[in-house]
């Protein structure tokens, strides 16, 4: 079965840190750009951060910026979310997603075809 699984999320204190991982399962991540969004309570889904597939070019949305690092170990068919210095804002369900042959990075990324998504992971900053 073609798909990918996240991980990682719960329940953490404002200032903790989570990291969150995209495994894929069925098929190798090695050419798919690489996404992340979030979708809080009655907001619309935001995208996060993405990182090309070569790994070579990363972006992160401002509100986020200095405080998560995206990484991929292709070895391992993972890309990781590293969440650091969290807010309760950044409270939300998280998703992973896959895009073909995507090699570049910026906030058009929310404008890509996506080829697989995960089922998310439920992020909870608060005290």
């Amino acid at each position: 079965q073609l798909q990918l699984v996240e991980s990682g999320g719960g329940l953490v204190q404002p200032g903790g840190s989570l990291r969150l991982s995209c495994a894929a399962s069925g098929f190798t991540l090695d050419y798919y750009g690489i996404a992340w969004f979030r979708q809080a309570p009655g907001k619309e889904r935001e995208g996060v951060s993405c990182i090309s597939s070569s790994a070579g070019i990363i972006y992160y949305a401002d509100s986020v910026k200095g405080r998560f690092t995206t990484s991929r170990d292709n070895a391992k068919n993972t890309v990781y979310l590293q969440m650091d210095s969290l807010k309760p804002e950044d409270t939300g369900v998280y998703y992973c997603a896959a895009s073909w042959g995507e090699n570049y990075c910026s906030s058009e990324h929310t404008f890509w075809t996506y080829d697989y998504w995960g089922q998310g992971t439920q992020v909870t900053v608060s005290s």
